[in-house]
């Protein structure tokens, strides 16, 4: 009695067929027309006086002015940070005094607007004219005029680093607590101080939760830095004021301005983007693509995507 044996299913090769995006060709479409329209509008309006614009957009005052603005942004940050961690760590501490006194110190700096303190910082001579540098309650051994020891640039960057601790410190606190609990108990069991334990088991982690927020902070520190022309300390906001109240190009040299904080901007988002992808390469088997990868990537990919279909196989008798 003939039986029918089944053969098995022949393998058959996976054909990737291309998904069409119509609606992708369409919205790039218009946002081409949008963006050439408003492109023309700004280059064809006379009224820019693009002329004046690249005149001063590299003029000594305004260049000094950018160099006063990133030393603000660095000297700042750097006040920040430190000063960030050493609250950070104060307000994690199981002494009730020093985590009072880490949440007094950022209740105050957060709770008012750094205007207010670039103005106190400023006029702190009517207040203290003088000062001495000693012992507590001790021997002075030195007294300072506030007016020659606080000049502008100096209140300036008082008021933008001390307000800036106190953001970093619950940057830095929403890192330190993200780091699990077991790792502080396995570095105790090997009889490392809490300090220890800090600096080389618990901090190197929570870098991955504080790097993003901080690069946001230096980014953003950049332009509030434009507010210290209120006292006149001599930044890019403050040399493109002193430009415009002599001759009356008053948008020309605002856009000299924003352009230089464009640019700085610019440059600190992308040393945050390298920082990010060093820090990440504990937590992830692939490194994130860089701009310049995730550009060719896309554009070989834009037009469309590719999707697996096999092809019907039937068993044949």
């Amino acid at each position: 009695m003939a039986t029918d044996t089944a053969e098995p299913a022949a393998s058959e090769e996976i054909k990737a067929i291309p998904v069409r995006h119509p609606g992708r060709w369409v919205a790039v479409a218009v946002l081409i027309f949008l963006g050439i329209a408003v492109g023309n509008s700004i280059a064809s309006n006379p009224r820019f006086q693009w002329g004046i614009i690249r005149h001063f957009l590299f003029s000594a005052p305004i260049l000094r002015g950018v160099v006063v603005t990133i030393e603000l942004t660095l000297a700042a940050m750097a006040i920040g940070i430190a000063l960030g961690v050493l609250l950070a760590v104060m307000r994690l501490s199981p002494n009730p005094v020093v985590a009072s006194v880490s949440w007094v110190y950022i209740w105050l700096f957060r709770g008012t607007p750094v205007l207010v303190q670039i103005l106190f910082w400023y006029n702190i001579a009517a207040l203290y004219p003088r000062f001495g540098l000693g012992i507590p309650f001790g021997p002075t051994f030195a007294h300072l005029t506030t007016g020659s020891a606080i000049t502008p640039f100096v209140a300036g960057v008082l008021a933008l680093g001390l307000n800036e601790g106190a953001y970093m410190a619950e940057i830095v606190r929403a890192g330190i607590i993200s780091v699990p609990e077991g790792q502080t108990q396995a570095a105790q069991s090997l009889g490392m101080t809490r300090l220890m334990t800090m600096r080389r088991i618990v901090l190197p982690q929570a870098m991955r939760v504080i790097v993003p927020p901080t690069g946001n902070e230096t980014i953003s520190m950049l332009k509030t830095t434009s507010l210290v022309s209120v006292i006149a300390v001599t930044d890019l906001l403050y040399a493109a004021e002193v430009i415009y109240s002599r001759n009356y190009r008053v948008i020309q040299l605002l856009i000299v301005a924003s352009l230089w904080y464009l640019v700085l901007t610019t440059v600190a988002t992308v040393g945050q983007y390298y920082v990010e992808r060093h820090y990440a390469r504990g937590a992830s088997r692939e490194l994130p693509e860089t701009p310049l990868q995730r550009l060719r990537r896309n554009l070989f990919t834009f037009g469309h995507s590719t999707e697996a279909v096999p092809e019907a196989s039937g068993e044949r008798r």
